[in-house]
């Protein structure tokens, strides 16, 4: 079980993160949703609504690297905020080799989404 550093509640339409921002936090919504979307040449592309449970914000944390979409609260959301020394302790026991496949999967994930994405920007 993921130990909460904290909790904030989100009115509708809030951004939580911004696409490119630090990925300095990991969330596990408690209340409400959270709308993942990305920036597009058409606008904004919705990735996927995520419910009460879904854990968001783990691809940057993980990998190191900017957030890759924008995370907004669709109607009133209460997100945990995982604690990051518990985070960090948990995967720094994991072994070197462990912790460098968690990150290849995390950064081929990502890549994989950004690809899927210009695929329905060239048909769109």
């Amino acid at each position: 079980m993921l130990q909460i550093a904290s909790y904030e509640t989100f009115a509708d339409g809030k951004v939580i993160f911004e696409e490119g921002s630090n990925g300095d936090w990991i969330y596990v919504i408690e209340e409400g949703e959270v709308e993942i979307s990305r920036k597009t040449a058409a606008g904004r592309a919705v990735i996927e609504v995520l419910k009460a449970g879904d854990i968001f914000g783990e691809i940057a944390y993980i990998s190191k690297t900017p957030r890759s979409a924008t995370a907004t609260a669709k109607g009133t959301a209460v997100v945990g905020i995982v604690d990051r020394s518990f985070f960090d302790n948990e995967f720094n026991a994991l072994s070197a080799d462990f912790q460098k496949l968690l990150t290849t999967v995390t950064l081929r994930l990502r890549k994989t989404t950004e690809k899927l994405l210009e695929m329905m920007q060239q048909k769109g």
